[in-house]
C-alpha cells in the first residue's frame, strides 16, 4: 500500500515550499517532491528562484553595482580608486555561497516542520496518487488526501537559437560565465534580459539587447519606460526595438546573429548570447491518464480563483498556473491553498501583486497603467513627483526617476502606482498595502512620512493627485 499523506506538494520552488511549510504548520502530514540538485550533487530546494533566479541574480546585480559605482559614481563623494578590478570567480563564488545558504535554509525548515522530502520528479496519477521517479530511475508511489502541483516554469528556447550552455545560454548560464564577455547579445528586453544585461554591462561587456516588440517595456507605464530607457542609454546599454531574430549560428568562439530590424535584415556578432524571451509552465510528464486535470493552450494547469484544479483534492499554484510568473505570487498562492485545505480562509488578490525590475534605476509597479484605464473607460487622475526634488535621493546621488499615483477620478481610490528610481522595489509595497485596503490617494497624502527619506516621493505624488504637492509646481 502506498505511503499516505494529508498533503503532497509536487515541486519545491517558491510556491511549493511555501505550501509545504504552511501545511505542516497547520498540522497536516506533508511531503514535498523536488528534482533540483545543487553543484554538490545534493538536493537543493528552492526551485529556479533560489538556485538560478531571484536570489543569485540579485547577488550578481549588487556586485556589479558596487563595481560600477566605484568606477563611475564615487567621484562626486570625493572617493577615487585607481585601476579598479573585478575577480569574476570571486563574484560568482559569493553568489554560489548565498544560494547554498538559502537552499540549505529551506531544507532546515522542512526538517523543523517534519516535512518528508523526496528527491526526484513527481507524476500525478488517478486518485491523488503520485509516482516519484528518483535520479537513478527507480520509482515509488505515494498518496494523499490533497495534492498541490507547483512545478514552476522553464526558459523558452528558440528553435533557431538552441541552448548549448556555453555560447548560447539561458538565465542560469548567464549567471555562471567564467569571464566577462567582450560582446554579449541578449534576446528579449524583459526582466531577465534587462537585469542580466545590466550585470555584464557594468562589469565591462559591450551589451546589445534585441527586442522584437516595437515598444520598450510595453507592460509598464509609458513614462516609466521612457525614463528607464534614457537611463539605460546613459549607461551604454544598447537596446534595439523591433528586432526579430531569425538565425543564431555558432562559428568558432563567436555567435553570428541575423535579425530583421526597422531598416531591413541586419547582422550582429557576439561572443555569447543570452536568450531571455520568456518562460513557459513546466508541466511535461506531469499528468498520468484519467487524472481529470486539464492544461490550457499554454500548458498551464487550469484552476479557479482559489487555485483548485477542478478535481477533488487537487490544486495548482505558482508559475504553472494563470497569472504573473513571479516568486512572491507563488509564495502567497502556496500558503493560501494550504490554508484552504486546512479549512481556513485563503485568497490571493492578483490585482495587487507588485512587479519589480532590479536594474539601475529600479522599476516597480502595481495595478493599472494609464493606458489600461483608458482602454477600460475608467475615469482617472494622476499625480507624480520626481526624485530629483527629494532630498534623500539627491544626497545619495540617485536623483533619476519619479513616482506616479493613478486614482479614480470620482472615488479617489488608488488604481495603480508606477515608480522608477532608487529602491523603488521597497517603496512600492506602501502602495500595495494602500490598494489592498482600498485606500485613496488622500489616505496616502495624509500619512506622515519620515524626512528625509525616499518615501517622501510617494507622499508628494499622492498630494499631487489633487494638485497640492508642496515641493513642485502644480
Amino acid at each position: 500500500m502506498s505511503e499516505q499523506f494529508d498533503v503532497i506538494v509536487i515541486g519545491g520552488g517558491p510556491a511549493g515550499y511555501h505550501a509545504a511549510i504552511r501545511a505542516a504548520q497547520l498540522g497536516l502530514k506533508t511531503a514535498c517532491i523536488d528534482s533540483w540538485v545543487g553543484p554538490d550533487g545534493k538536493a537543493a530546494l528552492g526551485g529556479t528562484c533560489l538556485n538560478v533566479g531571484c536570489i543569485p541574480s540579485k547577488a550578481m546585480l549588487d556586485s556589479s553595482k558596487q563595481f560600477w559605482n566605484l568606477q563611475h559614481s564615487f567621484g562626486v563623494h570625493g572617493i577615487s580608486v585607481k585601476d579598479a578590478k573585478i575577480d569574476v570567480g570571486t563574484m560568482v563564488g559569493r553568489k554560489d555561497k548565498i544560494v547554498k545558504q538559502f537552499t540549505g535554509g529551506v531544507a532546515m525548515l522542512f526538517k523543523a516542520n517534519k516535512i518528508t522530502s523526496f528527491l526526484g520528479t513527481g507524476k500525478l496519477l488517478k486518485g491523488r496518487q503520485v509516482e516519484i521517479t528518483a535520479p537513478d530511475g527507480t520509482k515509488k508511489t505515494i498518496a494523499a488526501t490533497n495534492v498541490v502541483i507547483a512545478t514552476g516554469s522553464a526558459p523558452i528556447e528558440l528553435p533557431f537559437a538552441k541552448f548549448d550552455g556555453k555560447r548560447i545560454v539561458d538565465n542560469a548560464g548567464a549567471l555562471d560565465f567564467k569571464d566577462i564577455p567582450k560582446r554579449l547579445g541578449v534576446i528579449g528586453a524583459g526582466v531577465i534580459g534587462l537585469e542580466l544585461g545590466s550585470v555584464w554591462k557594468r562589469l565591462g561587456s559591450d551589451v546589445t539587447i534585441l527586442e522584437a516588440l516595437p515598444d520598450f517595456l510595453g507592460v509598464a507605464d509609458a513614462e516609466v519606460a521612457k525614463v528607464a530607457a534614457r537611463e539605460f542609454a546613459k549607461q551604454g546599454l544598447k537596446i534595439e526595438l523591433g528586432a526579430k531574430l531569425s538565425k543564431a549560428e555558432i562559428k568558432g568562439n563567436e555567435v553570428h546573429l541575423t535579425y530583421a530590424g526597422k531598416d531591413g535584415e541586419k547582422t550582429l556578432v557576439v561572443d555569447q548570447l543570452l536568450v531571455a524571451v520568456g518562460r513557459r509552465a513546466f508541466t511535461e510528464g506531469l499528468l498520468g491518464d484519467d487524472t481529470g486535470v486539464k492544461l490550457d493552450e499554454r500548458g498551464r494547469v487550469v484552476v479557479d480563483d482559489h487555485c483548485w484544479a477542478g478535481v477533488e483534492g487537487v490544486w495548482a499554484v505558482g508559475d504553472c498556473v494563470r497569472g504573473p510568473m513571479l516568486a512572491h505570487k507563488g509564495f502567497e498562492e502556496g500558503m493560501a491553498v494550504a490554508e484552504i485545505i486546512a479549512g481556513k480562509a485563503g485568497h490571493v488578490n492578483l490585482e495587487t501583486i507588485p512587479w519589480v525590475i532590479y536594474t539601475e534605476p529600479e522599476i516597480a509597479w502595481v495595478g493599472k497603467t494609464e493606458a489600461q484605464c483608458k482602454a477600460e473607460n475608467i475615469p482617472f487622475k494622476t499625480g507624480s513627483f520626481p526624485f530629483a526634488a527629494v532630498g534623500r535621493a539627491v544626497a545619495m546621488n540617485e536623483p533619476a526617476g519619479f513616482v506616479k499615483i493613478i486614482a479614480h477620478a470620482e472615488t479617489d481610490r488608488i488604481l495603480g502606482a508606477h515608480l522608477v528610481g532608487a529602491n523603488v522595489s521597497e517603496l512600492v509595497s506602501e502602495c500595495v498595502v494602500a490598494m489592498e485596503f482600498k485606500g485613496s490617494a488622500e489616505d496616502l497624502a495624509r500619512i506622515v512620512h519620515a524626512h528625509p527619506t525616499l518615501s517622501e516621493a510617494v507622499h508628494e505624488a499622492a498630494l499631487s493627485v489633487d494638485k497640492r504637492s508642496i515641493h513642485k509646481a502644480n
